[in-house]
């Protein structure tokens, strides 16, 4: 039977799958066209599991040789002494495996102390031996770095240019989560540079594979229904495309999740939005690979620079040319719409929740804030008393622990967020929106069924009260509330603690909105 695959690439006889042949068009006209070109996508989103497909279906149809060659292995070797004869041995090593003609001849006196000329040599010596044209797909290209990365650019280049006088390799796709224009950033200050443009420069084109549509999901899980008559309820699918916006391993592993663990292969129960939910929650707690792996890029800097002003909401213009917005964008964390935002609501509830959660843990050392059951009364929450605190623990101590950790600017957001969380996970749900360019981060918490709407928003002049005003009335609006806070941090250095620090009451339109002045 096959089953929701999470780990590797996918194939249909094992699993159930979307081809990605239709996310991704038009790679078979650039071969036929014998181009250079790249595809980038974030992780697991398909990428080999399509180029494992194409390169079979190119072997079938008999017209070229074509070569899946991974160099996943020379992640962190930019040395050119060690990183070229690497190259050529996965090279080599694809070729015996895929049994292709002549593979034993490649390489064979390979003049290995030629480190500038040999990758270059040996691929124009075998491809004079093959009777037909050879197409090579480098998956993990973007593993490459130093002088490895900038030696294994100038001598496809160099083969390419000359491939009319010398064959060469026909077509050549490099592939990975990184654009071309992104593989500069990985050569050190001090050594050679691959300059203002690539000398990879003979590419055509650049591709990304997209996320599933809603309709492709759908037709996934009708997969596993026509297999098995297990029902997937419609309000189920709608909330886990909304969720996910369709990213293939999110979308995988949220049904996977119910069907294995939940419902252990009771196949009678329907999948629920309820249930998607709960997995959701389980996903996310339990750090699996790919959200692991997503955090772990959370710590440096060049995403520090643009995933901070997205949870702070913050009004200063992020560059969308730089390439650090290109690189986040490649990784798969944010969207590349009108709003910068994260890619979907599961990876903004996971940068959130990553970044507050030293605060959260250090708040454990803080007997007060570490008694939640204090502000819960009659099922609801006090968020006079759960404000006050907050404003007494901020004026304590914002200026040590917002120094603590590496998202200074955001420390206001987080520290606060932290807190709510911690009320929070003695049972209710938080529902977070970030987007770069509001001047605001909206959070609205659930418990027992009642909203708390809370708008956070850092108060840099006059104007800062008059539009949280108003954008706490906007939000109050979707939730259909007519109580809600607004959390005024106060960066005015003219302005003291006391006159910072206040709870005040305003009406607007019949909304009352607390100002919590920080």
């Amino acid at each position: 039977m096959r089953y929701f695959n999470i780990a590797g690439p996918c194939n249909m006889e094992s699993h159930y799958m979307i081809e990605a042949s239709s996310r991704l068009k038009g790679i078979e006209r650039l071969i036929a066209m014998a181009q250079y070109f790249v595809i980038h996508a974030a992780r697991q989103s398909g990428k080999t599991t399509y180029l494992l497909d194409l390169t079979t279906k190119l072997n079938d149809e008999g017209k070229y040789y074509a070569l899946y060659c991974s160099l996943e292995t020379l992640q962190g070797i930019g040395d050119i002494k060690e990183g070229i004869p690497l190259i050529i041995k996965c090279i080599k090593d694809a070729l015996c495996a895929n049994e292709i003609p002549n593979h034993e001849i490649f390489a064979q006196n390979a003049d290995y102390e030629n480190f500038t000329g040999v990758l270059n040599n040996e691929l124009k010596i075998y491809c004079k031996r093959l009777d037909k044209p050879l197409v090579l797909f480098f998956d993990e290209a973007d593993c490459l770095s130093d002088s490895t990365l900038i030696s294994f650019l100038r001598q496809l280049r160099e083969g390419y240019v000359t491939r009319q006088l010398t064959p060469f390799v026909h077509s050549i796709a490099l592939v990975g989560m990184r654009n071309i224009r992104d593989y500069k950033a990985k050569v050190r200050p001090n050594s050679d540079t691959l300059g203002s443009a690539s000398p990879f420069n003979i590419v055509t084109e650049v591709l990304t594979l997209k996320n599933f549509t809603r309709e492709e999901v759908e037709s996934l899980y009708k997969q596993h229904t026509d297999e098995t008559g297990q029902i997937f309820e419609n309000d189920a699918i709608d909330f886990i495309y909304k969720q996910t916006q369709g990213q293939p391993w999110l979308v995988n592993a949220i049904v996977r999740e119910i069907i294995v663990n939940t419902l252990q292969f009771d196949y009678t129960k329907p999948v629920t939005a309820k249930l998607a939910e709960e997995a959701i929650q389980t996903i996310i707690l339990r750090r699996d690979t790919h959200i692991d792996s997503l955090l772990e890029r959370l710590k440096e800097e060049r995403v520090r620079r643009i995933i901070e002003p997205l949870v702070m909401g913050g009004n200063q213009p992020i560059d969308r040319l730089s390439d650090d917005y290109q690189y986040v964008c490649d990784l798969g964390l944010i969207t590349k719409g009108e709003r910068i935002m994260p890619s979907n609501p599961i990876y903004g509830e996971v940068i959130a929740r990553y970044l507050s959660l030293n605060y959260q843990n250090d708040f454990g050392t803080e007997e007060k804030l570490s008694q939640t059951s204090r502000y819960i009364h009659d099922n609801q929450i006090d968020m006079s008393m759960l404000m006050c605190d907050f404003q007494q623990f901020w004026r304590e101590n914002s200026d040590i622990w917002r120094m603590k950790y590496q998202y200074q600017e955001a420390a206001p957001h987080l520290i606060l967020m932290a807190f709510l969380q911690r009320i929070i996970n003695g049972g209710g749900q938080i529902f977070r929106e970030m987007a770069a360019g509001t001047g605001r981060t909206d959070i609205c918490l659930v418990f027992e069924g009642k909203k708390y709407p809370v708008e956070l928003k850092i108060r840099r002049g006059d104007k800062s009260l008059q539009d949280g005003l108003r954008q706490t009335a906007e939000y109050m609006d979707t939730y259909g509330c007519n109580e809600g806070w607004l959390a005024l941090f106060d960066q005015r250095p003219e302005i003291d603690w006391n006159d910072k620090i206040y709870i005040k009451k305003e009406t607007i339109n019949d909304k009352t909105i607390h100002i919590i002045g920080l």
